[in-house]
């Protein structure tokens, strides 16, 4: 990589796992590749190609799919992968896959790229994805897969939240048609001047290659790193169109392979810059196949962003684009809307937990990723395993857990009613102060969907002023994705416009709260409710986790009784108001 401004060394090797007969654990399905950056891997700046890394990842964790799946395996899609460094010749680059989750034909593989240097002994991350990959049919029918067991603590977050980000796959093109026929994106370029902008049709290219046996994987079909290798080399030829310069690759939106392609096939590329925004350009990329003369089939698209640099490694201010009439412009309108959402993930899903404000502002655009890292960040806590028993009483048990300057505490119990029966009752806030004396009023301000619900919560006071204290809460909630999952209602604070902190009340904030629900049987429940505790909810606990009283031990043994009053269904009783 270019070594000026390098970041310092990452801890990139996780800790070691020891099994109960000493031995060291490695996961079953962990695939290793390591290579040295030759110049026939680089570019022009003696930097490895992304096409040619693309090419190693995709096959690194196809060995670890099929390794799992113990069959051949194709490539459904890449997720968004952001490049934090490029990588220079004479480096090595390390890549590392292994299977987080299967489904019940596809399956989901993480990766992760580092780079060594060999002379000074460093390691750094350059960037890590999500590929998804589906099990080929054999002559016995359509493979079943068997799931995997997690391990580790980390194993165990990826595999909880590999629900979460298949989900967010499967709903990808309704959040774009929401964003395009709704708000600010569907009304761009409808008084814009394009005076001194590029034409768009300028940067077009257009490529075809045909596919000779060493482009084939050993099931014959086109390989898909192949595939993506030849789409990012298109890109590039675009975007340098554009700009007269050598442009950088900074990220890639999903690759959705839609069909295969097989030797003696022709395909066909296509790019052209979408749009341009200050110091950054979007490029679409079709892939498309034929043989002989059939007509051409749809194999792949993606999207990716370039930015040009200067000598000080700065990126340039980018010139604008005129787009093409009639399609073009839909295109140009979906780059922004594209763009939106990466910012949306970056905010909201990238960044650590310590660096998102407590209380994120919610709109309609950003509600599925507001939702996902709702879910996500939960299920997170819930995979900790270093909890401290603090106290139990009335089998009632209270943990906690100290980390990166965070207190968290659950609360654990086990009620003899159904797992979907106490899903349904503690997913409804509004009946929660029927059991929890913390909540005096719980208003709905918002039912976005079947599945996520904003709420307004109000609470006694814990200070001399006495003063009520407020939240303006999200709750998302998920039923089992699979058996042996729990049902998960997960909350943190938003803050809407219409709903700002008045003088009556001091506005609190959740970063991180909410339930999972274990079906032990078919009558025995285990509910764990955590808290990451903040400044607003601190005071309500701080005496329980010093052993000083026993509030929350009476608050869960009411909500035990409520839940096994209300086991059979019977009518929601009216929420009472303050």
């Amino acid at each position: 990589m270019s070594s000026g401004n390098m970041e310092e060394e990452q801890q990139l090797e996780e800790p070691l796992f020891i099994l109960e007969n000493g031995e060291v654990y490695r996961n079953p399905t962990e695939v290793k590749m390591s290579q040295i950056v030759l110049p026939c891997h680089a570019n022009h700046c003696a930097e490895l190609s992304v096409g040619q890394l693309l090419k190693w990842m995709d096959s690194t964790a196809c060995l670890s799919a099929e390794r799992h799946a113990g069959c051949s395996c194709i490539t459904a899609s890449m997720d968004d992968i952001h490049f934090e460094h490029t990588i220079g010749v004479g480096q090595v680059v390390n890549i590392q896959a292994k299977l987080n989750r299967a489904f019940n034909s596809s399956m989901e593989v993480g990766i992760l790229v580092s780079c060594e240097d060999l002379f000074s002994e460093r390691q750094w991350k350059v960037c890590n994805a999500f590929a998804t990959f589906v099990a080929r049919r054999t002559d016995s029918g359509k493979v079943q897969l068997k799931q995997i067991l997690p391990r580790t603590q980390d194993e165990q977050m990826e595999y909880s939240i590999a629900a979460e980000r298949r989900r967010m796959r499967l709903i990808h093109a309704d959040i774009m048609k929401d964003l395009l026929s709704n708000g600010p994106v569907s009304r761009v370029g409808e008084c814009q001047e394009y005076q001194n902008a590029v034409p768009a049709e300028k940067t077009r290219v257009e490529s075809v290659e045909l596919v000779l046996p060493p482009h084939a994987n050993h099931q014959v079909n086109t390989f898909g790193g192949q595939i993506m290798a030849w789409m990012e080399n298109v890109a590039t030829i675009a975007a340098s169109r554009l700009c007269n310069a050598h442009p950088t690759l900074r990220t890639i939106d999903m690759f959705h392979f839609r069909g295969p392609s097989q030797v003696g096939d022709r395909v066909i590329l296509r790019a052209i810059v979408n749009n341009t925004f200050k110091n950054s350009m979007e490029v679409g990329v079709r892939a498309e196949a034929y043989r002989g003369r059939e007509p051409l089939r749809h194999i792949n698209s993606a999207f990716m962003t370039f930015e040009v640099l200067d000598e000080d490694k700065k990126p340039r201010t980018l010139p604008r684009i005129r787009p093409e009439p009639v399609d073009g412009m839909r295109r140009y309108r979906e780059a922004i809307a594209r763009k939106k959402i990466r910012l949306d993930r970056k905010y909201i899903i990238s960044c650590k937990q310590t660096e998102v404000p407590l209380s994120v502002p919610w709109d309609p655009s950003n509600q599925v990723y507001l939702s996902y890292n709702n879910v996500s960040a939960l299920k997170m806590l819930a995979a900790k395993n270093n909890w401290v028993l603090s106290s139990e009483e009335n089998k009632v048990s209270l943990y906690t857990l100290e980390e990166n300057q965070f207190l968290s505490f659950r609360v654990e119990m086990k009620v003899d009613v159904p797992a979907e029966r106490v899903f349904i009752l503690l997913s409804d806030l509004s009946r929660r102060q029927e059991w929890d004396s913390h909540y005096k009023q719980c208003d709905v301000i918002n039912q976005v969907d079947e599945d996520d619900v904003i709420y307004r919560v109000v609470t006694p006071s814990v200070s001399k002023d006495s003063k009520f204290q407020d939240f303006v809460l999200l709750a998302s909630r998920r039923q089992p994705c699979d058996k042996g999952d729990p049902y998960v209602i997960a909350l943190r604070s938003v803050t809407l416009p219409t709903h700002t902190a008045t003088s009556d009340c001091n506005r609190g904030e959740v970063l991180c709260a909410g339930f999972t629900i274990w079906e032990e049987s078919k009558t025995i429940t285990k509910i764990s409710y955590y808290n990451q505790a903040t400044p607003g909810v601190m005071p309500y606990i701080s005496t329980d986790i010093a052993g000083l009283s026993s509030c929350f031990y009476s608050t869960f043994c009411a909500c035990s009784k409520f839940l096994e009053e209300n086991k059979d269904g019977s009518p929601a009783v009216q929420s009472a108001a303050l």
